[in-house]
């Protein structure tokens, strides 16, 4: 299997890993993002709209919600594709874990940094009513991001193995 494929899967697998989490959280209550919110920003971008007061009471966009998730799925696989760049084609061959938990950690600074702020609920969240709740929350889940890329890439050379012998 090559480094291309490899790494799309990894990124693939982990963010699978992050769906499932937010799936989880569900059963005690606990929301996450809407990937229509996401959808809804990148179809406004066309449109000269970058940020916004509130993406919450910007008016939907056609098709937000499969633009959300095919958004989110190419992110996390663009991330994937950022360690094996910082870690090297090294790490998809012998995968360890504080890379990956590296990377998926420092994948918080997108959410924090640019996408609240684009969604005009501020830095870090500071415009919710609960910021801490909040990064908190985008911490576990870049977290659990990371485990998923550790993961999913123990199970992918366990699979390329398979297929070499």
């Amino acid at each position: 299997m090559n480094i291309i494929v490899k790494t799309i899967l990894i990124g693939i697998g982990a963010t699978f890993t992050m769906d499932i989490w937010a799936y989880l959280l569900r059963f005690f209550n606990i929301k996450s993002l809407d990937y229509r919110f996401l959808g809804r920003w990148i179809g406004n971008i066309p449109k000269g709209k970058f940020f916004h007061n509130k993406i919450f009471n910007t008016p939907p966009v056609r098709n937000e919600l499969i633009t959300g998730w095919i958004a989110h799925y190419l992110i996390g696989i663009s991330f994937a594709v950022l360690l094996v760049l910082v870690y090297g084609k090294e790490w998809l061959d012998e995968p360890t874990f504080y890379p990956a938990l590296i990377i998926g950690v420092t994948t918080i600074v997108a959410p924090l940094f640019i996408m609240q702020p684009a969604f005009g609920i501020g830095i870090a969240s500071s415009k919710l009513p609960a910021p801490n709740t909040a990064r908190f929350k985008s911490l576990c889940t870049h977290t659990i991001y990371g485990v998923g890329l550790y993961a999913t890439a123990l199970l992918v050379k366990y699979v390329s193995t398979l297929l070499i012998s």
